[in-house]
């Protein structure tokens, strides 16, 4: 926590209506190691006021959030979790098929009136991120793309700002209006409005991964183009940019923050957490030895595809996910016990 985040919940309890935003990173399958708690926060936790609440979401990060924004939260994560978990390709698959079932996935996650749910709650103000490619990074595939994608990384590895060269941010909101922290200045961000006629386009671009999945061209209500997975910009994103007076949730899956997508492969950029940027935030994340226990010592990733047979991964991810209800008992411990502040590391 950060020391304003510290101070107010030693002096209020873990009180919900302290929190004005909810935060989800990328990560693909990273996921399942917060997936009871994500069941404990959306359909118990969060549940419990009537105060307005901004998500900030990519990839898997914005379909979890968009969970909160369904009738019954709570089974929507069920649903997400079963059909990412589940899913399964008989030979190695190419981004149409990979699009397909990520398609499927997130209809059945949200169910036949989840697209009208979220866009319309009138508490949880859903902002989605995806990445419009500009240039060659706007190219669908091929040879182009992958230039593209390359320049970007390197010029990322001189400057991240540089990344604006290639991509621009455009953010997809609920609402009349997006949130005013939310007024992002990097990247010549763009705002578009979520309708029930594009919510799936812009999930579904949010997770999508160049060379992996196909991306979204031209979604409604939005500035023409190719869009790709938020992460690119905005991997777990950068927290000095939040301008607003409420506490920030972030249940994450490490403590550190690593800006964007290429950041990954720069050690130097993967940031601690800093007292002047965190002042108002809660994280929920794994310790180092919780992770240590799990089976294969690490958190699933998007490689267990390629490394383990599917029954072998299946079975992997599986446990990872009976695991993390220690998580979801724990944090229901904490806000329900004696001290709002019992093992909590203050930044």
């Amino acid at each position: 926590m950060g020391r304003t985040a510290a101070a107010r919940i030693a002096a209020e309890g873990w009180e919900p209506s302290l929190f004005s935003l909810l935060l989800g990173a990328s990560g693909g399958p990273k996921w399942f190691v917060l997936s009871q708690l994500d069941r404990v926060l959306f359909g118990d936790f969060l549940q419990r006021s009537e105060a307005p609440l901004s998500t900030l979401g990519s990839s898997i990060g914005a379909w979890r959030n968009a969970c909160l924004g369904v009738a019954d939260p709570a089974a929507a994560i069920a649903r997400l979790e079963r059909g990412y978990l589940y899913q399964h390709y008989a030979t190695p698959p190419g981004p149409a098929e990979v699009s397909a079932a990520s398609a499927r996935i997130l209809g059945e996650t949200l169910g036949p009136r989840g697209a009208a749910e979220v866009v319309a709650n009138p508490r949880i103000h859903s902002h989605i991120v995806t990445a419009r490619g500009r240039g060659a990074a706007g190219a669908r595939s091929g040879p182009v793309l992958a230039t593209a994608m390359g320049a970007a990384a390197l010029g990322n590895t001189v400057d991240r700002r540089l990344l604006r060269l290639a991509f621009q941010r455009v953010v997809f909101h609920s609402g009349a209006g997006h949130l005013p922290g939310l007024s992002l200045a990097d990247f010549q961000t763009c705002y578009a409005p979520l309708t029930e006629r594009n919510l799936g386009a812009a999930l579904h671009a949010s997770g999508a991964i160049p060379f992996v999945l196909r991306g979204e061209r031209d979604i409604a209500g939005a500035p023409p183009g190719q869009y790709w997975d938020g992460g690119i910009i905005d991997y777990h994103f950068d927290l000095a940019q939040y301008r607003g007076d409420g506490l920030i949730l972030y249940p994450h899956f490490r403590p550190g923050i690593t800006p964007g997508w290429f950041d990954k492969f720069l050690p130097w950029r993967t940031r601690p957490l800093r007292r002047q940027t965190v002042d108002h935030l809660v994280l929920l994340c794994p310790s180092a030895d919780f992770v240590a226990d799990l089976p294969r010592g690490k958190i699933p990733d998007r490689g267990d595809f390629t490394r383990l047979a599917h029954e072998e991964r299946v079975r992997y991810w599986e446990q990872c996910v009976a695991r993390s209800q220690a998580l979801a008992e724990e944090f229901t411990d904490l806000i329900g016990g004696g001290d709002p502040l019992a093992g909590v590391t203050l930044i």
